[in-house]
C-alpha cells in the first residue's frame, strides 16, 4: 500500500474514533428528553454482583418489565464481582478499547474509588437524572467511603450492619460489644463471622475496630498510618481474645456469609450478620429462618453505607445506561426494591422531598417483624471510613488474627 494512502486511513481512523469519543461524551451535556429518546428500544448491560438469588429475580422480572413497558430497554444482567469488571475495565483502557460491552455497573467503595482514579468511568452524570435532582440529598452521597463521588456514581440503595439471633434459642440478645465478648465466652462455639475480604465478615470486623478504638470519625479525613498502627491492635486483641471460643474454635472460618446463613439455620451456630438490615425477613419469607429470627445491632455502632451506579469511560449505550439509571432512583423502583419480598433494600432518596403520597407508599410496606425501623437504625448509624482502612484491616487480619500472629 502507497504510504500516502496509509498515512491518510490512519488519520481517519483516528478521526472516526475520536468522533466516537466525542459522541458519547456529549450525552453528559443533552436534554434528559432527547436521551431518553434515544435510548428507547435499546438493550442495556448492567454489571452487578450476583450471589444473592432474590435480588436477581427482582431484577430480571420487575425491574426488567417495568424498563421493556416503559421505554423499550432490554435489561441485560451480567453477574459479576466488582473487582473482576474493574480489571476488565482496566485492560480495555490499557488495550484503547473505546467501546466496551458493559453499560451500566453497580459498585461502591474501594472499586469505585479504583475505577476513578484510574479514568475507567463516565461522568459526572448525576445532575443530567431528573430523579436525583428531585429526591436525592446530594451532600447525604457526596462521599463513598469517604472518598469523593463527584458525580461520577448515583445512589440506589443503603445498607446498615445487623446481627440476626433466633428469640426461641437466645431471648435476650447482647446490646454492646462488651456483652457480646461475654456471650461468646459463655456459649463456646455457637458465635462466628465470615472470613474477611468477604464483605459482611469485613464490616463486622471493621464495627469492632471502630468500637475498641474510640469511635470512627477520627479516621474520616483519609488514611492516617500512624493513626492507623497505634489503633489497631486493639483491634487483634479483642478478636483473639473471643477466638478460642468461636465455632471450630476459630481454627476456620465461613468463607462467605452464605454459609453463615446456612450454619445459623441449622442451628450450628446462635448468630448469623448482614450488611442488609431485612436480610432476616427475606429468610423467614423463604422459609430458610425460622419465624422466630429477630436482628438487633450493637450500641457501640452498626456500619451503614450506600451503594450506587456507574457507567464505564466506553459504554456503548450510554443513554439507556441514564435512563435506567435515572429509573432506579424513582419512587417506584425505590418502593418495589424496599418490599422484603423483592429485596428488602433500604431506600437512598431524601424523604424530606417526597410529597406525602409518596413518603406514605414507603410507610406502608411491611417490613416484617424480623427488620429494625429505618428510625431505630439511624439512631446508631457510623459512617464508613475511606477505603484505604478497610484493605489495611483486611491484611492485617490475615496475619495477626487468621495466622495467630498475635497483636
Amino acid at each position: 500500500m502507497n504510504k500516502g494512502i496509509w498515512l491518510l486511513l490512519v488519520m481517519v481512523m483516528l478521526v472516526v474514533s475520536c468522533g466516537s469519543q466525542e459522541e458519547k461524551k456529549d450525552w453528559l451535556h443533552q436534554d434528559f428528553d432527547a436521551i431518553t429518546q434515544a435510548a428507547r428500544n435499546t438493550e442495556v448491560r448492567w454489571y452487578m454482583y450476583g450471589g444473592w438469588s432474590h435480588v436477581n429475580s427482582w431484577v430480571d422480572t420487575w425491574v426488567s418489565e417495568e424498563l421493556a413497558s416503559r421505554y423499550g430497554i432490554r435489561l441485560v444482567r451480567v453477574p459479576m464481582d466488582a473487582s473482576v469488571f474493574v480489571n476488565k475495565l482496566l485492560a480495555e483502557k490499557a488495550a484503547g478499547k473505546e467501546t466496551g460491552v458493559i453499560d451500566l455497573l453497580w459498585i461502591n467503595g474501594e472499586n469505585f474509588k479504583n475505577a476513578k482514579e484510574a479514568g475507567l468511568l463516565t461522568g459526572p452524570f448525576t445532575p443530567l437524572l431528573p430523579h436525583f435532582t428531585t429526591l436525592f440529598d446530594p451532600d447525604a452521597a457526596a462521599h463513598d467511603f469517604g472518598y469523593p463521588v463527584d458525580g461520577y456514581e448515583a445512589p440506589w440503595g443503603r445498607a446498615q450492619f445487623v446481627l440476626e439471633y433466633d428469640t426461641a434459642r437466645t431471648p435476650e440478645p447482647p446490646h454492646t460489644l462488651d456483652e457480646l465478648k461475654t456471650w461468646i465466652k459463655a456459649h463456646p462455639g455457637r458465635f462466628t463471622y465470615p472470613q474477611p475480604p468477604d464483605f459482611t465478615g469485613s464490616a463486622f470486623v471493621r464495627q469492632v475496630f471502630y468500637a475498641v478504638t474510640g469511635g470512627a470519625q477520627q479516621y474520616m479525613s483519609g488514611f492516617d498510618q500512624a493513626l492507623f498502627d497505634a489503633r489497631v491492635p486493639a483491634l487483634w486483641a479483642w478478636l483473639n481474645e473471643v477466638k478460642p471460643y468461636l465455632w471450630q474454635e476459630g481454627k476456620t472460618y465461613p468463607k462467605d456469609s452464605g454459609i453463615l446463613d446456612t450454619l445459623f439455620a441449622r442451628g450450628e451456630v446462635d448468630m448469623s450478620m448482614s450488611y442488609h438490615p431485612s436480610h432476616a425477613q427475606t429468610k423467614i419469607l423463604e422459609s430458610a429462618y425460622p419465624s422466630t429470627v429477630r436482628t438487633f445491632v450493637l450500641r457501640d455502632g452498626s456500619v451503614a453505607n450506600t451503594h450506587f451506579l456507574a457507567i464505564p469511560f466506553n459504554a456503548p449505550n450510554v443513554p439507556g445506561a441514564l435512563v435506567v439509571a435515572n429509573f432506579l432512583l424513582s419512587v417506584d423502583a425505590q418502593v418495589a426494591k424496599y418490599r422484603p419480598d423483592n429485596w428488602g433494600d433500604f431506600p437512598a432518596l431524601d424523604m424530606n422531598r417526597l410529597s406525602p403520597e409518596e413518603r406514605d407508599r414507603f410507610d406502608q410496606v411491611d417490613l416484617g417483624p424480623a427488620t429494625l425501623s429505618a428510625r431505630y437504625l439511624a439512631d446508631y448509624a457510623v459512617p464508613e471510613i475511606p477505603s484505604a482502612y478497610l484493605e489495611a484491616i483486611e491484611q492485617g487480619w490475615n496475619e495477626h488474627v487468621l495466622g495467630n500472629a498475635g497483636p
